[in-house]
């Protein structure tokens, strides 16, 4: 038979094992909503980008180079919204 020393052991071990077990499905789930948040918010800028664009195109007091490079100026914007979210 074990001992009681041998079973506090026992059970010290695998209520540590379990509490690893348990925060990397904790981190992993925080990381994929993170991730998620991010998509959607890249998803809103690439539609908001269009947007602009559309808008830029239609007046006349702007070149095409220019509208072009408003869109690229917002979806790098778009971009970096996103990595923040990630680095929370």
């Amino acid at each position: 038979m074990f001992k009681k020393s041998h079973l506090a052991v026992v059970a010290t071990l695998a209520i540590a094992a379990g509490v690893q077990w348990v925060s990397v499905p904790v981190y992993a789930t925080e990381q994929g909503e993170q991730r998620q948040e991010a998509r959607d918010t890249k998803q809103e800028g690439r539609d908001e980008t269009r947007e602009a664009k559309e808008a830029c195109k239609e007046g006349d007091e702007s070149s095409r180079p220019e509208c072009r490079q408003e869109k690229r100026d917002t979806k790098e914007e778009t971009r970096e919204e996103a990595r923040d979210i990630k680095q929370q």
